[in-house]
């Protein structure tokens, strides 16, 4: 049986944490591809169309070396009121972002892409879940953009962080807003032959 292992198309740290609690094989090459998408998508579609698009630049990188690889690709959005929330550009849209978050619920969505490397085969799925902001106080919130944790995060928080102290509730998978479904990633790599609880050593 060829080795399996998996190859994560992204720079991050997160997922890269996430991928290894797993305990499979795994190595990281970054994808860099443009992530821009019609203007029209839905969230569903744009987290759908990017963790493919990181997951097929890479696996169309490699030539004869993916036998008993599959390559992952994943995509997270916050969606407010039906307005992404991407990464902030700087310190005053993470406080226009997190203000217009609290007190509020908003939607997580994080697409993710397994790619065989064996035949080819493509599986993209996604999953939302509901995230309840508390109240906060604008001392609160300029408190947690000087930490830098809100920086490169979609949202502009990280409930993996110091974020969480923000987060009421959440409803449905917390992995799902760290930035990769651990639930869903093991069934689609379950799909393509990579079973996570019964790897043959």
């Amino acid at each position: 049986m060829k080795k399996q292992r998996i190859i994560l198309a992204s720079t991050s740290p997160r997922r890269r944490e996430l991928i290894a609690t797993l305990g499979l094989p795994f190595e990281v090459r970054p994808s860099h591809t443009p992530e821009d998408t019609p203007e029209d998508y839905t969230p569903q579609q744009i987290v759908e169309e990017l963790a493919y698009r990181k997951a097929k630049t890479v696996y169309d990188s490699y030539d004869s070396e993916l036998a008993g690889a599959i390559v992952v690709g994943s995509d997270t959005i916050v969606v407010l009121g039906g307005e992404v929330l991407g990464k902030p550009k700087d310190e005053q849209d993470a406080y226009r972002m997190l203000s217009s978050l609290q007190g509020r619920i908003h939607e997580v969505y994080t697409g993710v892409t397994c790619i065989s490397g064996e035949d080819g085969r493509v599986i993209t799925r996604h999953r939302r879940t509901k995230v309840k902001m508390k109240p906060l106080e604008p001392d609160a919130i300029h408190a947690y953009i000087r930490t830098g944790e809100p920086s490169d995060k979609a949202g502009a928080y990280a409930i993996q962080g110091l974020g969480a102290t923000f987060v009421d509730s959440i409803e449905g998978c917390y992995f799902n807003v760290v930035g990769l479904p651990l639930s869903l990633l093991s069934e689609q790599l379950a799909e393509l032959g990579l079973n996570v609880l019964s790897i043959d050593e």
